[in-house]
């Protein structure tokens, strides 16, 4: 019958393409081993430094021109076999294919006749750009400067109620734009303080003032989430505007706006003896005078005692020792400082206990004795760190 012979035939054409297919990759496998020099795998494994990771959704193959040229060609040949991609011409039809594709803008990119560019896919050359030109690259680019500026963000806002009172409280972080940064640095304000920093600065700089907007008071729902998201909106525009005028930002009622009541804070806690406490405070105001550029003034020389002190009372003689040598970096160039000689002290002290060099140290401190008082009558660093008035 027509059926069985029909089917008998479906059959020995299945198997007849089955034995041709096998033949097609043996003589590959033996003859053209030699011609796929550079297969997917190795680009895709042989990556180092995650750079798959960091360039994943950066680099764009095509452009919009690009685009609408596709869509012609794809309507061009419409009749085409999906799957099948255009062959190259002239110097490309020779080419091997790689699985690798060229970068619109990167060098070595070809260009056609015309002076347009050309779009070679799934083709390689000797200038191709490999996962080990991109590596390069990268490893170039991260040491390139990119412009940074200081973002306020309002990231949570909780209503206190205490006794007597009720308000909210916002929670700010500053961040570094281009930057990741591990630990943030943030501060947790009410409204009454940023009232305070505006009235304080529209008396000293009233005509930068003038143009600057701030959220004024209400007497009712104060406390609805329409009026808590418009207010962080309101105090983020406020901060950065304050920023960006230069004579505001290096002024001291903005910076001690933001580490001065943390620096407080850590001092009673330091006086009190809770170091664990202190050294989170200590940190933080260290990284908020990293943000806003002021690691250089006499604060920021009291936080890093703050931060020795701590780390020496919870037996963290690295931390410590670290602490007191970039102290000692920073008062390098000054002949004289009231905290010189306590960190000369403590760095010694430290240097000698983790097994590092003293010498240096001793010998500024011989001088300073000789110049000074003797070193008996000199306070240690923590004695100083009490002492000191935060007003």
């Amino acid at each position: 019958p027509a059926g069985p012979a029909g089917m008998a035939a479906r059959i020995l054409h299945r198997l007849r393409h089955a034995l041709a297919g096998e033949g097609v990759r043996e003589e590959r496998a033996h003859g053209g081993s030699e011609a796929e020099e550079f297969p997917e795998s190795s680009e895709l494994e042989d990556d180092t430094e995650g750079l798959s990771t960091r360039l994943s959704g950066t680099l764009s193959f095509t452009s919009h021109d690009e685009e609408e040229e596709e869509e012609d060609e794809e309507e061009e040949g419409a009749g085409e076999e999906l799957g099948e991609l255009p062959q190259p011409t002239g110097a490309a039809a020779g080419a091997e294919d790689g699985g690798r594709c060229w970068v619109p803008g990167w060098p070595g990119r070809p260009r056609s006749s015309l002076g347009g560019p050309q779009r070679w896919w799934g083709t390689s050359s000797p200038d191709t750009l490999l996962t080990r030109q991109l590596q390069e690259l990268w490893r170039r680019s991260r040491g390139s400067l990119v412009p940074q500026r200081l973002l306020f963000e309002v990231t949570s806002a909780s209503v206190v109620s205490e006794r007597s009172s009720k308000y909210v409280l916002y929670t700010i972080y500053l961040l570094r734009s281009g930057r990741f940064d591990k630990a943030p640095a943030a501060i947790a304000r009410r409204y009454s303080d940023f009232e305070q920093l505006n009235r304080r600065l529209r008396c000293r700089f009233g005509s930068d003032m003038a143009g600057i907007a701030f959220p004024r008071k209400r007497l009712r729902r104060n406390f609805t989430a329409e009026t808590i998201a418009k207010r962080s909106r309101a105090f983020e525009q406020f901060l950065s505007h304050l920023h960006s005028i230069p004579e505001i930002r290096r002024s001291p009622e903005f910076l001690e706006f933001f580490f001065l009541p943390d620096l407080r804070v850590a001092q009673r806690l330091t006086c009190t003896g809770m170091y664990r406490e202190a050294l989170a405070t200590w940190a933080n105001a260290y990284r908020l005078q990293d943000r806003l550029g002021v690691c250089g003034s006499g604060r920021f020389l009291l936080t890093l005692a703050g931060l020795a002190v701590c780390h020496q009372e919870l037996d963290e003689l690295g931390e410590a020792h670290g602490c007191c040598e970039q102290a000692l970096q920073l008062l390098e160039a000054q002949g004289s400082h009231p905290l010189l000689g306590p960190f000369l002290q403590a760095h010694v002290h430290l240097a000698w206990k983790v097994g590092k060099d003293k010498r240096r140290s001793e010998a500024r401190l011989q001088d300073l004795q000789e110049a000074g008082p003797p070193l008996q009558q000199q306070p240690t660093l923590k004695e100083c760190l009490i002492k000191e008035p935060l007003e």
